[in-house]
């Protein structure tokens, strides 16, 4: 058997097309799904229905899925190593990593990243778990969506799986923060990980340019959504703000998972002021060409910089793990300016755009319904008589595999932002929902 097409639960064979390949029976199964449906309704950095501009976490999956698909093909031109297959974690399949990039954020819960922290905290605090978005995405791929005949959710191909999984860890391990939940990695990830043959910590390539694809999206992306919504004002009174300045330097100094790109090799301020006062002086020119239209100059900006970012993502040797990594590349060597540039980038949007007040705001207010959902639905007797009828069954029927607590996480997790105050309005709120909606 092909170790990239093993699928968990091969039983299940459903209705499809004799000539269609594995990955095109795994992108439908995603497309069609709920959880992937779902993305539309969920935040970004801007709330889903904030405004008929800005991006959700659908469009977002979309726009990383295109670049890492195009990338993938160039790729694969590029370096003629690929096409040996020497292992099949070292393959760049353009339909693998197109499936990853719209699979990597199923896990997210209503209300960004808000809502995951605030998901992991209740269920930390009360009940020793954790919750995380990487995990939950397998959590819902493998189980909780569902197929006719099928137990194991979608039950995608291995090496769809394993290129959605970009930190190869469970995290039952002590001190791990992101990885996959224990049953997920002992009934599927770690078994599969292990008939590939994968080295510990090592994630495949098409995961490690799924990662990077979407860290291009984010730098890109969101900055434009931010200067479109006003937070990001392209002048020099903003861009040269001793105060923007020190809040980046703080957050590039704090973020401890960024330190292998060489932050301790350089001035990170003067870094920062370099790198603002060149994306200024480009969005000046561009501004000045374009005639001072401000919407078209806004996209050839983000169009500039992605083009930019992906048309330097590559391929080097991983000597200390005898593996391969993904990553920019400049003159066969890894590109820690253009990394660095990155992470500066995708600074500006968190430090002006999650951290403006308003958006603190609407934070504060999600964190406050989503602590009294869960206060309604986690105690059994309760939550049994207000959940929809078939999660109380599926629980009756997995009680055995799963906790009480983990069904709730399950099902507030799974809300769009719109859905989540929805309910939140029926329970808390002076109004009520009709019988007659469907859940």
């Amino acid at each position: 058997m092909d170790l990239r097409h093993f699928r968990l639960d091969e039983q299940a064979q459903g209705t499809f097309s004799e000539e269609r390949e594995e990955y095109e029976r795994d992108y439908a199964r995603l497309i069609q799904s709920p959880a992937f449906r779902r993305l539309q309704g969920k935040s970004q950095v801007f709330g889903a229905g904030s405004g008929d501009y800005y991006r959700t976490r659908l469009t977002h999956s979309l726009e990383v899925s295109q670049i890492a698909r195009e990338t993938a093909r160039r790729m694969n031109k590029q370096y003629p190593f690929l096409a040996a297959r020497e292992h099949p974690g070292l393959v760049l399949d353009a339909d693998v990593v197109e499936c990853a990039s719209l699979a990597h954020d199923l896990g997210h819960p209503p209300f960004g990243h808000k809502g995951e922290e605030v998901l992991n905290h209740l269920l930390a605090e009360q009940y020793g778990l954790k919750y995380e978005g990487n995990a939950q995405n397998f959590r819902i791929l493998m189980f909780l969506e569902k197929r006719a005949g099928s137990g194991s959710g979608l039950d995608l191909t291995a090496a769809v799986l394993l290129a959605i999984n970009k930190y190869p860890y469970s995290l039952e391990e002590e001190g791990r923060l992101k990885g996959v939940y224990g049953m997920e990695w002992e009934q599927g990830i770690g078994m599969i990980r292990e008939r590939w043959g994968m080295q510990a910590g090592c994630s495949t390539l098409e995961a490690q340019l799924m990662d990077l694809c979407d860290d291009i999206a984010y730098s890109t992306h969101d900055i434009e959504d931010g200067i479109r919504a006003g937070k990001i004002q392209m002048n020099r009174t903003f861009f040269e703000s001793d105060r923007l300045v020190d809040n980046l330097v703080e957050e590039i100094v704090n973020d401890h998972g960024n330190s292998d790109v060489g932050w301790d090799q350089i001035d990170i301020k003067a870094m920062v002021q370099r790198v603002l006062g060149e994306y200024l002086a480009q969005w000046e020119a561009i501004y000045a060409v374009n005639g001072r239209e401000e919407s078209r100059t806004r996209r050839e900006m983000k169009a500039r910089w992605v083009s930019t970012f992906a048309a330097r993502v590559g391929i080097i040797d991983d000597t200390a793990r005898s593996w391969r990594k993904v990553t920019f590349v400049k003159d066969g060597e890894q590109d820690l300016e253009l990394l660095r540039t990155m992470e500066i980038l995708k600074k500006l949007a968190w430090v002006t755009l999650i951290k403006d007040f308003r958006v603190q705001r609407l934070q504060k207010r999600s964190e406050i319904m989503l602590r009294q959902l869960w206060d309604s639905f986690i105690v059994p007797e309760q939550g049994r008589l207000i959940l929809p009828p078939d999660w109380v069954e599926s629980y009756r029927r997995h009680g055995h595999e799963w906790t009480w607590p983990r069904l709730v996480a399950d099902y507030i997790s799974g809300m769009t932002d719109a859905y989540a105050e929805k309910v939140y309005s029926e329970l808390f709120a002076s109004k009520s929902g009709s019988i007659y909606e469907m859940d």
